[in-house]
């Protein structure tokens, strides 16, 4: 059975299936898009785990392998290999250079997940970072 379509019809009925396909791909981009969640940059081995605080930290409470949230106040000038990062808690030094990713283009004031290893430098109490999120 062969249907005539006058020129009006076939219009209208391609028009109607193009708008539906547009409503559909904006539908999906935006339930789709809302879902994901934002991911930040990673520097090194991504932090994983709940974070612990500085002054946990400093106090010997936290394995050694420790999670700490917060924002770099102080870096490296010249190389970025260590940053300082303060919570509410306090503020700890952070070393990156032996794991092999600078803080050179993360800006001062972000807030950062870094993950490391709890160690001394003389009297005070560092870090030596393996990664990093901002």
């Amino acid at each position: 059975m062969c249907t005539a379509f006058r020129p009006g019809d076939r219009a209208g009925a391609v028009r109607g299936m193009q708008s539906k396909f547009a409503v559909a791909c904006l539908t999906g981009l935006l339930l789709g898009g809302g879902c994901q969640p934002p991911e930040g940059s990673i520097l090194g081995k991504a932090p994983k785990g709940k974070p612990q605080t500085i002054l946990a930290v400093k106090a010997g409470d936290t394995p050694p392998v420790v999670v700490i949230s917060g924002v770099i106040i102080e870096k490296c000038p010249v190389a970025g290999c260590w940053f300082r990062l303060q919570d509410r808690t306090g503020t700890i030094k952070v070393d990156t250079k032996a794991a092999g990713f600078t803080v050179v283009n993360v800006p001062l004031k972000s807030k950062v997940t870094v993950v490391g290893v709890v160690r001394t430098e003389g009297a005070e109490v560092a870090m030596e970072g393996t990664g990093l999120e901002y």
